[in-house]
């Protein structure tokens, strides 16, 4: 559909002057060219279309604006026309002519005639022949074009235009060719003329371009990028994909580490936790925790994993929490918690580190939460570093709302809901049968079935669930829906779905399609539910013949690309999330599977008939082995043209057009007619027919063409689903173009060049542009195609998210200024990820086109493009970006045969044109074809014009010479064994290839050679040849003696082309060398600079071409090298060389090294350093500097490698290599003399540094620091805080313990004061990181990133709260200010490594480390650090030759040294080395408990410590607190290897992890690493110097040593370095307190500020503690934990060191906690009296604190207590050893009889009271229980009535009070247990004391355990009623019988006595009776 207006003529203007019409419709418009000098009539005749994608509404308008055109001011608006479009809708043809109105809507004078036409949706237009449409080229160019411009122009847009800005005249088609052509290469070396900033060069546009400057802002130009091949240069190429190598699907190792931490609110009485942590199917459980609810543990567990990325993202990591599991049984979920490993590697550092995952109960969705676990979670692959934060004591407090275990924007509170996956049916399955059995069946009954039993089955977070089996189907109906019940939104973020086949003996896959959530659902404000289809979704996998052993079986799997359309299926996904409080709800979350409502043929969208056609223009680089069979190439879309193995290919029937089908009218081309008559019997044809290939070269054959191309064509029938595509392409475009500019971007800032803010603001500028097309065309579609519910809602959100771009885009373009191009570069990058997201489209529609070679019938290679990529539309933007585009492709082997070497050979290359679109679309398919051919058809009887061509025939061919300028190469692959490759280069083009020479031995070789290929045919049009030269590949071979040559890496390159009647001057010729990046599989693989020129051999043949300059150099043979003015221009430069040894030089051939040379070569020349005659006694040069001259490109980017290469000098006069290192990039070596005008040069004046006296503080005053954030100190008056103090006590807590004192203080002291600044540096940084500008001056410090999580939220929160409660200084603050910080000295705990902070500690002298052997590819898994044979160090300065004067002149100044002044001597040195090591932490474990033994070995030398007897026994963060002295000589000693051991009892001790630290740059370097300087000066306690130097002496060494005047020492407390004057304390206190004068603080300030001294000064290296990584060689790349230590070395020459500091570990004090539980009261009462009924309970309580196998205690019985009230006088002691520091209690115990011996264990201070009621017969009922944290617990209540529960939840601010201040507490608590609904419900209140002693003092005041002596408690005074019933019958009968039943038993016994009257009446009746008859 489109509207065409063409505007004729205006006429009747006054005056005269330039004209413009602007002609606008529906926001959108175009600018017509200006019409100069015109005088009253203004001929404008132009045409203008506007693609419509949705029917014109009758009342839209027409608008054109007629302007007077200016070059300087704004247009001046002549008048308006204004037309509603109603008639030209009704009539689609109307031409009219009518006058203009004014501004004030007046009519005036002048008229305009127009004409306008409008082609509907049927494709009918008004009274219209077929030439106007369709074969005027002038215009369709014309309409191409008009789109462009408003794509790219800043005017386009609907009322963008500035006032002010100059319109854009629209003049011609060339100006926008050229600009968005640019140039296919970029000068980098002209230099640019300062009136034109932009990248853009003037002479490429030729006259027109000055029209375009002064029309156009220079930032919104696009230009070509700045390396040829990253873009597109043309409109008839597409750009080559360059990574050749499949990357999926190959396995990598991964390691996922859990720590389990602790549990809280475990719902449940009295259970015995355990956790069990499953990674995939691989489980493992913590010990179990007994009779607890929030169980610590603090294990750690690790899971090696070597799998594909695919399978290792969607495995499932599961926590469960499992009640009493033991070995008998299994025991009961209580909860569990999953989510899926690609989450956690998504995360920030691929972790989540301490936080709580919240449990829920699959079983029983209408239940809460279960709990929670605090965990850590890891997931490590190879090669990634994750950065821990820092292991410290965690005392915060727990915020568990604000640290759950989800990722961000996550809701905490997650809701179940049911997803339904609706299967509907499937087409196209292969056969998964052999035919054998079929053919037999066939043959006796004459059944003929497909041989295929299908069904599905769907993965979902851990669970699967699989639909019916339909038997013998390649078209399987099911209509069935899986249902899973998760939480939503859930963690896992694929759902597998799978196409299997059911089998006897096993089931295969037969496709595999994953569907990613996040793709269809959206988690914003307006977002929307996971919601799908119903659609069809394609599934690829391997080739379709049927073999029993499929060797690509796992792409099926959806491994790997699939190289092979498998099947299609139809299915749908919808969510519903689930009221849990309906109790119709059925609570399991067991997988279902039911029917689901079968769905209309159409709804997947109308079928419709599409065509796809190739015409094979090249077919050249086909691998040798296939080049005796002649070769065929197939092409197939679904099943379609699939003919050796597409047999169960459905034959859809053609649609029947109903009458009345608006699609009858098929206008579009009459010839499509007489084919829908004939029954479309246009058969596909959709293979070339079989060729022989001809040889190229050695390795490769071509297809020799020629001027024949054969074609190929296909129909096939999918549902129109074009909408989908076509949006996905508008992005993508954007995206592409959004990538090309931001690659150009990089680029200028990579190569230094000027204004590259220009360029990032036109690419900014494009952005906005492309978004706000997208927003009109996207929003014409809205009425479109049926469409599903996703569709729909993911338009929505594609326009709300390019509409947000289309404005940041809009307000960065302003921000954008010099100095922060490259945050805004960021930024960028992050659109650019988010549209690559929304293109991706997640419903498919039509499958991917595969081109297949065949040779000999078989499938050999293969290559994929996306059918998007190829579909037409009449919209220019929604065209995929290779349709009617001819586009080269490598084919690649399929599967796993591609991995590794074999898939870096190109198998063939193709230049390949293809077009895709619907059959009644395609009149026009063949318009990108290079001009110039004649159609063959195949002879088919009538209607043959409407066939397409089953080849093309070009009648018109150029001749060219290609000259190929190869300069050289620069870090190849090393592919021998000696570390060092013989490189050669081929380059090919068309069919032709040739070599430059092999330079032996080297990665970066210089060929200087000119290759020229002469006679090449191209076939096409010379101007389109011109634009779009074909590509040229240029591949690196390694030549070898033996075999054939191993291949290095490939590039591509486009050459600049000279047509026979251009000049060769410039600016285009001569081509200047650029850089190529080289690959070898997906990695990098070097780079190669050169240039490429095609130039056209004209009429008078060769000699018009610039003339070649005959071989120069004679000695090369008949070598042509690069002529002059494309070689870079040299100078004369002299590169001096700092030798200072060689290192760790490993055997060579099993020989040792002995008599080693350096060998220097940089550009030919070289030095060779003086001979190491003794390696083993000195490996050290005594020759430290010489130097060569040489000649150097001036253009630092162009300089060659620097080779440095270590031979052997063995006898006889033979070398061997032993390894080389190559320096690609001198840049960091070139001498710059300072900048004497920086403020750091400035030397007059004083400048005075003031340090605050700080050190002996004692009780002056008391520092209260308010917020992490804030820097406000509020400074307390002493004799007023104890007034506050003696105020409060009534109220809160005392304010703090007393100033720590001395003797106490120990360097552990210091060492966690430390930790908890840095802890607190880094929570600092983290909230203010926030603005991106400050934010990267802050990366280098910690590197914390990340906006504000809601934990710190949430922590901010807290500390307001703080800061309230200090503030409000009348003291009912609850809580008393933050603990204050003990003045204490501190050390810097580094998180990293020593050499990270101070860059490798290379400030002079460098390490380069020497290579050897064949770099690794990835599957041999060597490393570069396998290949390291040895290390040189020394140094490099490079400098133009006249040295600069100041340098020769200064004081001093030593030529034999040359630039590298005052380096000290080389000589050997006897060094005392100090190891400290602190601890380590999360180690690998080691052995099968998932434990390690871990002790510490140190290897230096000949020296090897194993200190294996002081191994901590099973402990994965050991505290080893050690110290090792080593005596050692530099430099033949001077790697350090620190290691840790798992000691073994049998059997040898496994390594963990070792580091290994340098020791002798640290010793040489000015940072001075040796021995780092301390905070304070102080010579007795903690805190004492431990270097042997004082301050001062290292501050007068430093000065003399650079050359700094100074020090002036004086007046006392101030000293004078330079121009910097540093003041600060005179007097120091020795041990007995006495004062005396000192210089040694001031000197300290000077060195702790030594970085600000002018010159000379640099950062020294502080007192620290490092943190390093543990490797181990067996797991290359993965942390095995870490390890705390700091290094000092002292030269023996000096004098000796004191003794080292004292940092064993501290012991933990003992400790003595006494119990006493006075009473009980409102306890729930559990039992029914056995004969009254009445409620009661037999109360006892139950205490422990350790945990409760080794120590609980229970107190006496208070039987039947009626009133909840208990009385026990009771006392229990708990003796335990506790860690003040770490606030942790530890127990030494054995894990099991077996073990050989105690663990120790560290646990939280708690003390744990439950009450219980006891039962004689059956087991104790739990009643409830409270947990005490002894170090914050609330303060107990004073009565009973004041206690409430309030105080034990935490959500009230209660008063805290530590026992270990306290001493002595006592008070009620209450007691909680929680009811039916998982709420916390008081059961009770007890009483107790609390009292903590010391050992010492608990010795000397004894106490009895319960109520014995010593020092006993009185008995509880409990009511008569408490007692056992059947130990005390009588008394029981007392009280509960008498008691309450008296009357009732009165009245029983004057019963009985009258029945036993009666009866005896009774009895004794007879004998009287008898007595009296008888009368006896």
């Amino acid at each position: 559909m489109a509207l065409l207006v063409h505007l004729k003529t205006v006429s009747e203007l006054r005056g005269r002057g330039d004209r413009i019409a602007k002609v606008t419709f529906r926001g959108q418009s175009f600018y017509s060219r200006v019409l100069e000098n015109c005088e009253d009539v203004a001929d404008f005749d132009e045409m203008f279309r506007w693609p419509v994608a949705s029917t014109i509404d009758r009342n839209e308008m027409l608008e054109i604006q007629v302007f007077n055109y200016s070059k300087v001011f704004s247009n001046k608006l002549i008048g308006t026309f204004r037309m509603v479009l109603q008639k030209v809708v009704e009539e689609n043809h109307v031409e009219v002519t009518d006058t203009l109105i004014d501004d004030n809507n007046a009519i005036i004078k002048t008229s305009l005639c127009v004409e306008v036409r409008y082609q509907g949706t049927d494709g009918t237009v008004g009274s219209w022949d077929d030439g106007d449409f369709l074969g005027d080229e002038s215009l369709q160019e014309e309409e191409k074009d008009s789109q462009e411009t408003d794509g790219l122009l800043p005017g386009s847009r609907p009322s963008s235009r500035p006032p002010g800005e100059k319109s854009f005249r629209r003049a011609g088609r060339s100006v926008f060719s050229a600009m968005k052509l640019g140039k296919n290469r970029s000068h980098k070396e002209e230099p640019q003329r300062p009136d034109e900033p932009a990248v853009l060069e003037m002479e490429d546009l030729d006259h027109l371009a000055i029209r375009l400057a002064d029309g156009l802002d220079p930032d919104s130009v696009s230009l070509a990028s700045v390396t040829a091949l990253t873009t597109n240069v043309s409109n008839k190429r597409s750009k080559p994909d360059i990574k050749m190598e499949p990357s999926a699907g190959r396995p990598m190792d991964y390691q996922v580490s859990i720590t389990v931490i602790e549990a809280r609110q475990l719902v449940g009485l009295n259970m015995d936790p355990v956790v069990c942590v499953e990674v995939g199917d691989d489980k493992k459980y913590t010990s179990m925790k007994e009779s607890t609810n929030c169980p610590y543990y603090n294990e750690y567990f690790v899971f090696d994993f070597h799998v594909s990325p695919d399978v290792m993202f969607d495995k499932i990591i599961k926590l469960s929490v499992i009640h009493s599991k033991n070995l008998l049984r299994s025991g009961t979920l209580v909860g569990s918690f999953k989510m899926d490993v690609g989450t956690v590697y998504s995360q920030p550092e691929h972790q989540f580190h301490h936080k709580w995952a919240i449990l829920s109960d699959p079983d029983d969705i209408s239940s809460g939460l279960k709990g929670y676990v605090k965990c850590d979670v890891a997931v490590v692959g190879k090669g990634d570093n994750i950065k821990t934060p820092h292991k410290a004591n965690e005392t915060d407090e727990d915020d568990i709302e604000g640290n759950l275990l989800l990722p961000e924007g996550v809701p905490p509170e997650r809701q179940w809901a049911r997803f339904y996956v609706k299967i509907y049916r499937a087409e196209g399955l292969p056969r998964m049968n052999t035919s054998l059995m079929a053919n037999v069946k066939k043959a006796f009954i004459g059944e003929n079935k497909d041989l295929v039993d299908p069904y599905v089955q769907v993965f979902f977070a851990g669970q699967k669930g699989k639909t019916s089996v339909q038997k013998s189907s390649y078209e399987p109906l099911w209509n069935e829906q899986v249902v899973f019940t998760d939480l939503f939104p859930p963690l896992c973020k694929r759902m597998k779905v799978q196409i299997r086949d059911s089998d006897k003996v096993n089931d295969v896959a037969i496709g595999t399609h994953f569907i990613d959530l996040r793709k269809i659902s959206n988690d914003g404000d307006k977002g929307f539910l996971p919601t799908l289809g119903p659609a069809w979704v394609n599934m690829y996998g391997s080739t379709r013949n049927y073999t029993l052993l499929d060797e690509h079986q796992d792409l099926n799997e959806g491994l790997g690309e699939g190289v092979s359309f498998r099947a299609r299926l139809l299915l749908g996904l919808a969510v519903e999330i689930l009221d849990t409080s309906n109790p119709e709800l059925t609570s399991s979350t067991e997988v279902q599977v039911e029917q689901a409502t079968p769905i209309s043929e159409s709804c997947a969208g109308k079928m419709e008939e599409f065509f796809l056609f190739g015409a094979f223009l090249e077919a050249s680089m086909i691998d040798r082995r296939n080049g005796d069979k002649p070769i065929t190439f197939e092409v197939t879309i679904g099943n379609y043209g699939n003919e050796v193995d597409g047999l169960a290919r459905p034959q859809r029937p053609r649609p029947r057009k109903e009458p009345g089908d608006e699609e009858e009218v098929d206008l579009i081309q009459n010839s499509s007619d007489d084919e829908a008559s004939d029954g479309g019997d246009l058969a596909s044809v959709s293979s070339t027919p079989p060729m022989r290939p001809q040889v190229t070269d050695r390795n490769y054959f071509h297809l020799p063409y020629l001027e024949r191309k054969p074609c190929i064509y296909i129909k096939s029938w999918w549902p129109d689903q074009r909408r989908r595509l076509y949006n996905a392409n508008i992005m993508d475009h954007i995206a592409d173009k959004l990538e090309e500019g931001l690659n150009d971007v990089q680029e200028m800032i990579k190569t230094e060049k000027s204004y590259p803010e220009r360029r990032l603001r036109g690419v900014l500028e494009e952005l906005s542009c492309g978004c706000c097309r997208f927003l009109s065309l996207a929003e014409k579609d809205q009425g479109h195609s049926p469409r599903t519910r996703l569709d729909r809602e993911r338009l929505k959100s594609c326009l709300r998210e390019l509409e947000s771009m289309w404005q940041q885009a809009r307000t960065l373009r302003a921000q954008v200024k010099r100095h922060t191009v490259r945050d805004k570069l960021r930024l960028c990058q992050n659109f650019l990820q988010k549209l690559r997201f929304l293109a991706d489209e997640p419903q498919h529609s039509i499958p991917d086109v595969f081109i297949w070679m065949m040779s000999n019938n078989k499938r050999v290679a293969y290559a994929r493009v996306p059918s998007k990529d190829l579909l037409f539309s009449i919209v220019e933007e929604e065209t995929g970006k290779d349709c009617a585009k001819v586009k080269t492709l490598f084919l690649k082997l399929p599967g796993k045969r591609g991995f590794g070497s074999a898939g870096w050979t190109v198998q063939a290359k193709l230049e390949l044109y293809m077009w895709l679109g619907l059959s009644k679309q395609r009149k026009d398919f063949l318009c990108g074809l290079p001009c110039g051919f004649e159609e063959v058809k195949a002879a088919q009887g009538l209607g043959l014009h409407a066939f397409p061509p089953v080849s093309l025939v070009y009648a018109k061919k150029q001749v060219f010479q290609l000259r190929a300028h190869m300069y050289q190469a620069r870090s190849l692959f090393a592919a021998d064994s000696s570390g060092l490759s013989d490189p050669f280069a081929r380059v090919f083009f068309i069919n032709q290839s040739q070599c430059t020479e092999v330079l032996n031995e080297t990665l970066c070789p210089t060929w200087d050679q000119m290759l020229v290929f002469d006679n090449l045919e191209l076939y096409g049009e010379a101007q389109e040849l011109r634009d779009d030269p074909p590509i040229i590949v240029i591949e690196i071979y390694d030549q070898d003696t033996m075999g054939k040559a191993d291949f290095m890496g490939r590039t591509f390159a486009k050459p600049l082309v000279k047509m026979a009647d251009e000049g060769y001057c410039p600016p285009r010729f001569p081509p200047q060398l650029e850089y190529y990046q080289i690959y070898r599989g997906n990695a990098t693989a070097g780079d190669l600079l050169a240039a490429f020129e095609l130039l056209q051999i004209g009429p008078a043949g060769k000699a018009d071409l610039p003339p070649i300059n005959g071989p120069v150099d004679m000695d090369r043979g008949p070598i042509m090298p690069v002529p002059v003015g494309i070689r870079p221009v040299l100078s004369k430069y002299r590169v001096e060389v700092l030798f200072w040894g060689l290192r760790d030089l490993k055997r060579v051939n099993l020989a040792q090294v002995d008599r080693p040379r350096v060998d220097i070569e940089c550009a030919g020349k070289g030095v060779q350093s003086s001979l190491i005659h003794n390696y083993k006694k000195n490996p050290n040069f005594n020759t430290l500097v010489k130097w060569f001259e040489v000649d150097l490109p001036e253009n630092e980017l162009l300089h060659p490698p620097l080779n440095i290469r270590v031979v052997d000098c063995r006898a006889f006069g033979r070398y061997t290599l032993v390894g080389s290192h190559a320096v690609s990039s001198l840049r960091r070596f070139i001498y710059r003399p300072p900048d004497r005008s920086a403020p750091s040069w400035n030397t007059t004046g004083e400048v005075v540094v003031n340090m605050e006296p700080e050190v002996p503080i004692k009780k002056l005053e008391t520092m209260v620091k308010l917020d992490a954030t804030s820097d406000a100190v509020v400074k307390v008056d002493v004799a007023e805080e104890e007034k506050e103090k003696k105020k409060k006590k009534g109220t809160a807590e005392e304010l703090d313990e007393e100033e720590p004192d001395e003797s106490m203080l120990d360097w552990w002291s210091k060492y966690f004061a430390s930790i908890d600044t840095m802890k607190e540096q880094l929570r600092q940084q983290e909230p203010s990181g926030i603005d991106l500008e400050e934010k990267d001056e802050m990366d280098n410090t910690e590197g914390l990133k990340g906006p504000v999580k809601s934990k710190e939220k949430a922590r901010a929160a807290k500390e307001e709260k703080k800061k309230k409660t200090q503030t409000s200084g009348s003291g009912q603050g609850s809580e008393a200010p933050e603990k204050k910080k003990p003045k204490i000295d501190e050390l810097k705990v580094y998180p990293k490594e020593l050499e990270s902070e101070f860059d490798n500690f290379e400030d002079w002298l460098h390490t380069f480390n020497l290579l050897r052997g064949k770099t690794g590819d990835d599957e041999d898994g060597s490393t570069e650090e396998e290949r390291i044979v040895g290390r040189f160090k020394g140094s490099l300065c490079v400098y133009k030759v006249p040295l600069p004067e100041d340098v020769s002149r200064e004081a001093g100044y030593d030529p034999t040294y040359g630039m590298f002044q005052g380096i000290p001597s080389n000589d050997p040195i006897n060094v005392l080395v100090r190891v400290y090591v602190v601890r380590a932490t999360d180690l690998h474990p080691a052995d099968i408990n998932g434990k390690a033994d871990p002790y510490i070995a140190i290897r230096l030398g000949k020296t090897d410590i194993r200190d294996k007897e002081n191994y901590i026994s099973k402990q994965l963060n050991p505290v080893f607190g050690k110290s090792f002295d080593i005596e050692a000589s530099f430099p033949m000693e001077s790697m350090l290897t620190v290691a840790v051991y798992d000691w073994d009892l049998v059997g040898t001790d496994d390594l963990i992890g070792e580091t290994k630290i340098d020791l002798e740059n640290r010793f040489y370097s000015k940072h001075r690493a040796t021995c780092g300087i301390a905070q304070t000066y102080s010579t007795h306690g903690y805190n004492i110097w431990r270097d042997p130097m004082k301050p001062s002496q290292i501050l007068t060494r430093l000065c003399k040593d650079g050359k700094v005047d100074g020090p002036h020492f004086g007046p006392p407390g101030r000293v004078k370095v330079a121009n910097r004057v540093f003041t600060g304390p005179s007097e120091i206190e020795d041990e007995n307190g006495q004062r005396k004068l000192t210089d040694e603080h001031v000197a300290l300030s000077a060195l702790r500020h030594w970085e600000d001294i002018p010159r000379a000064g640099c950062r020294l290296v502080p007192e620290h503690v490092e943190t390093r990584p543990l490797l181990n060689p067996d797991k290359p790349g993965i942390e095995q934990g870490r390890l705390e230590l700091w290094v000092d070395m002292f030269p023996m020459d000096m004098p000796a060191p004191g003794t080292p500091l004292d940092i064993s570990p501290r012991k933990p004090k003992k400790y003595e906690l006494r119990v006493i539980i006075w009473n009980t009261d409102e306890v729930v009462l559990e039992d029914d009296d056995f004969f009254t009924g009445e409620k009661s309970s037999d109360i006892f309580v139950r205490g422990w604190l350790k945990g409760q196998q080794e120590d609980k205690q229970d107190t006496d019985v208070h039987y039947h207590s009626l009133t909840g009230e208990g009385n026990f006088n009771w006392r229990y002691l708990f003796p335990f050893d506790y860690l003040a520091a770490e606030e942790k209690i530890v127990i030494s115990k054995k894990e099991s009889m077996f073990s050989w011996d105690e663990t120790e264990y560290k646990i939280p201070a708690r003390l744990t009271l439950q009450i219980w009621d006891a039962d004689h017969f059956s087991a104790d009922d739990f009643l409830g229980a409270i947990e005490l944290d002894l170090n914050r617990f609330p303060r107990g209540a004073k009565t009973a009535k004041q206690c409430t529960m309030d105080m034990a939840t935490g959500e009230v601010d209660v008063p805290l009070v530590s026992i270990f201040k306290q001493k002595r507490v006592k008070g009620w608590w209450p007691v909680l247990a929680r009811n039916e609904n998982d709420e916390f419900e008081l059961t009770g209140k007890v009483e107790a004391e609390l009292h903590l002693l010391t050992a010492e003092e608990a010795e000397k005041n004894p106490v009895g355990l319960a109520r014995n002596e010593p020092d006993p408690l009185e008995k509880p005074n409990r009511p008569d009623t408490s007692f056992i019933w059947f130990l005390n019958p009588l008394k029981s009968a007392r009280y509960f019988l008498w008691h309450t039943y008296r009357w009732l038993l009165l009245k029983l016994l004057l019963l009985l006595l009258l029945l036993l009257l009666l009866a005896l009446f009774l009895y004794s009746v007879p004998g009287y009776l008898v007595k009296k008859i008888l009368g006896a």
